[in-house]
């Protein structure tokens, strides 16, 4: 277990090192409230934008190597912060979103803000699978911040995108019976 205090974000902080900049969502993370929020408004952003240019291969391409170069940001900055899950670290928010607005689209801006929604709930609240999800990653007694807790920092946000879709899905389809 790491004995280092924990340090503040800062801009000086993220511009740092790359592995920074990315866990902490190009800046997104820095937000005095509600970082994960901020993070998934940047994520819907940043899907939009890049959304003109990717196709669904590109954008599985781009979710796998953004899952792959996330994790080993995500665990790097944990580390240099000396926090095995930062409210800073907004990574998790952004890819978990994309995957969300990936399998959604094409979709109305109602749609997508239910979806935004949903997802926030799911991530805030942790209900369910979510806080299983979680808790499955925390630091143990003992254990230095590593690869683990880089994973955790993920995967439920991970989770929290599938039970944003199983609503969705569950509710289009409910509607649909109508």
């Amino acid at each position: 277990m790491s004995t280092m205090a924990p340090r503040r974000v800062s801009w000086r902080f993220m511009l740092g090192h790359p592995a920074r900049w990315v866990a902490l969502g190009a800046g997104s993370g820095l937000s005095p409230r509600a970082p994960g929020t901020v993070g998934t408004l940047w994520a819907w952003a940043a899907f939009v934008v890049l959304d003109r240019w990717l196709d669904d291969r590109a954008w599985g391409l781009l979710l796998l190597l953004s899952l792959a170069l996330g994790w080993w940001a995500c665990t790097r900055t944990a580390r240099e912060l000396a926090v095995a899950d930062p409210g800073a670290i907004v990574w998790d928010e952004v890819i978990a979103f994309w995957l969300v607005l990936w399998l959604l689209m094409p979709a109305g801006l109602l749609l997508q803000a239910t979806a935004f929604g949903l997802f926030r709930f799911f991530d805030a609240a942790k209900p369910g699978p979510v806080g299983w999800a979680d808790r499955l990653y925390k630091l143990r007694p003992g254990e230095a911040i590593g690869w683990r807790q880089g994973w955790g920092i993920l995967f439920d946000d991970l989770v929290a995108a599938l039970c944003t879709l199983l609503v969705l899905a569950l509710g289009g389809t409910l509607w649909r019976a109508m």
